[in-house]
């Protein structure tokens, strides 16, 4: 029991808080409207309203950073609830009530199990009861409406913490996602090249050590090296051919590409675009854009609603590749945050290129790669 204690109180702030939005701040506002108009149109003849209203009002804007500092919306919370009962009972000898627009109060005991540490947790939903069971207490309220009430926090704090393990476990599937894709392009380039390579070294260091000496085995040396080098940029190409497609090599780097189009059958129809002045490509970075298209297109054909044409662009700028995927679908259901997205952000990454996957400005979903011509050195 002792180590479970330990491990929550040790548990991080999850990584996926974000600031305020306007969405956010246009929520505050709406809510402090809300509790003017309750406070004196809707119920005039509520105890110490006035008090009551200015305790809301100061600790209300503390929800714009719920996300990022949980602990410190649930302290100004407990500290500035505590007052007006205070004063309440200093002046008639009763507790002001509470206003009805308060129920946004529970976004505290979400906010607190959702995105505080473990420690905060256990800290924020303390100090958050301590206020809560002493205003269901002191108002006198029934025993049935002091269970409900206890049950909604209890709800509230139950989805945050669902909402927290799911943020948790998708994480984790996203670094799964990032590891294999690094894990297959390791193992790739060191069960085809590593080995020729050393080999290609050592033949290398034997000829500088016999050059002076004996010329010819320098020359034994050097038409050593020259297999290894065949040997490993014929199994180059075949590990870019596996990584690629299960035909034979192309002619061409991106010629497979053009199996990627369709004009009939199922789902929208795929129209390809290679631009000339590609044969050079490095192969690993060739294999890099006939992967991302693969995955790209088989995105929009799962998931692009709507959708009746993708066209797919390939075009050489300087020293770069550019890749263009778009559909005419419709995103709205669409996140960009799929393991599909994370794992072709991945192989475009660790190629020394960038990529970007979203909602296309005249509509559609873009996935946009770019990518050197050359694998970085």
């Amino acid at each position: 029991m002792l180590t479970q204690v330990r491990s929550l109180a040790r548990l991080p702030a999850p990584p996926d808080a974000r600031p305020a939005t306007a969405w956010d701040y246009a929520f505050v506002a709406a809510v402090a409207v809300m509790a003017v108009v309750e406070a004196t149109l809707l119920r005039p003849g509520l105890e110490q309203r006035w008090l009551s209203l200015a305790a809301f009002l100061v600790w209300l804007p503390t929800l714009l950073v719920r996300r990022t500092k949980p602990i410190a919306t649930v302290t100004v919370f407990a500290a500035v609830m505590f007052v007006p009962v205070v004063v309440a009972f200093e002046t008639s000898g009763r507790p002001p009530d509470d206003l009805h627009t308060g129920v946004v109060a529970l976004l505290i005991p979400y906010s607190i199990t959702r995105w505080e540490t473990g420690l905060g947790v256990v800290r924020g939903l303390f100090l958050f009861l301590l206020v809560a069971s002493s205003s269901l207490l002191w108002e006198g309220t029934p025993t049935e409406d002091r269970i409900g009430g206890s049950a909604v926090i209890a709800a509230a704090a139950a989805i945050g913490i669902a909402a927290r393990t799911r943020s948790m476990l998708h994480t984790r599937q996203l670094d799964v996602v990032r590891q294999q894709e690094r894990e297959r392009l390791a193992r790739d380039l060191h069960d085809t090249v590593a080995h020729h390579l050393t080999a290609i070294a050592i033949s290398a260091q034997a000829g500088l050590a016999v050059a002076d000496t004996r010329p010819e085995a320098a020359r034994d040396a050097l038409r050593r090296i020259d297999e290894e080098a065949t040997r490993t940029l014929a199994e180059t190409r075949k590990v870019v051919r596996m990584l690629r497609t299960d035909d034979e090599v192309a002619e061409r780097p991106l010629d497979d590409l053009a199996g990627l189009a369709s004009q009939t059958g199922a789902g929208p129809r795929v129209e390809v675009d290679v631009a000339d002045g590609l044969d050079g490509l490095s192969p690993t970075v060739a294999a890099a854009v006939q992967r991302i298209a693969q995955e790209a297109v088989a995105n929009s054909r799962r998931h692009a609603d709507g959708a009746t044409r993708v066209q797919v662009r390939v075009r050489r700028q300087h020293d770069d590749v550019e890749l263009e995927v778009t559909d005419d679908g419709h995103p709205a259901a669409r996140t960009g945050q799929g393991f599909g997205i994370v794992g072709m952000t991945e192989r475009a990454v660790l190629l020394g290129g960038s990529l970007e996957a979203g909602p296309a400005p005249g509509g559609g979903w873009r996935v946009a790669a770019t990518l050197p011509a050359e694998e970085p050195r």
